[in-house]
């Protein structure tokens, strides 16, 4: 039987990558899932090279066929993070692309749903007991904002996932975890937004301080997951001190 196995979706960069190296500090076996091979691939041969169990996965997590069959290729699954996910545009509702709106909800909601499905069984059959589903929403599936109409619903959906999820699996030996991170400055999700034009990406951070970083939000979750099995961290919102809501950000001059 292999060591305790992290799946970690979205592992090619941000947040998901430094979850990967965080839990393989932590003596998981991380499977790094992701459409880009290349990234995968080199990120495991640096944690290989640490000395860490690390194995890169190519998949798309809108593909329920081929999450279907990474599934069932893994001997053991523990901890599942769902982290892949993003935005696209910030259009008001009246102008917006719907097919930027569905693939936003693809991604944020029905690649979790899939990855989840997937793995659920062998969640719940963890050797060491600590099946944990971890859902990487954000605090746009709290509150919504202007511009943010699509990726607001898609994450509200990806809350309501995790939410509905835990009443449903009461009493089962699966824990189901919320992240819900506001700003964080990673090198891809603005940029993403904004289509690869780099100087609306950066005005996004103009003037804070300092917004939260992947690796705090990479702690984050490994501390969540690392408690007691009997521990259960429903919700857990976080956001840089420079940030009081998804509207209300100091910005220093």
């Amino acid at each position: 039987m292999s060591n305790r196995t992290a799946v970690i979706s979205g592992a090619s960069s941000g947040i998901g990558a430094a979850t990967a190296r965080r839990l393989a500090a932590a003596g998981y076996r991380v499977v790094l899932a992701a459409r880009r091979q290349d990234r995968i691939d080199a990120l495991a041969q640096e944690l290989t090279g640490e000395g860490h169990d690390a194995v890169a996965y190519p998949l798309d997590v809108t593909d329920r066929a081929a999450v279907d069959a990474f599934a069932a290729g893994l001997e053991r699954c523990d901890i599942l993070v769902n982290n892949a996910g993003g935005a696209l545009g910030t259009d008001p509702v009246a102008t917006a692309d719907p097919a930027d709106w569905r693939r936003m909800y693809e991604v944020n909601v029905i690649g979790v749903l899939h990855l989840t499905q997937a793995l659920l069984p062998a969640l719940a059959q963890s050797p060491s007991g600590e099946g944990t589903v971890v859902v990487v929403s954000s605090t746009a599936g709290h509150a919504t904002y202007e511009g943010g109409g699509g990726y607001v619903a898609a994450k509200h959906g990806s809350h309501v996932l995790a939410e509905t999820l835990r009443l449903e699996l009461c009493g089962e030996p699966v824990r189901i975890i919320e992240i819900a991170p506001g700003m964080v400055k990673t090198e891809e999700f603005a940029l993403t937004r904004f289509r690869g034009d780099a100087e609306r990406a950066a005005k996004v951070y103009e003037g804070v301080a300092e917004p939260l970083t992947a690796e705090d939000v990479a702690d984050t979750i490994a501390w969540t997951v690392t408690r007691p099995p009997h521990v259960n961290v429903d919700l857990l919102v976080l956001r840089p001190r420079a940030q009081a809501s998804n509207t209300k950000v100091h910005r220093e001059r």
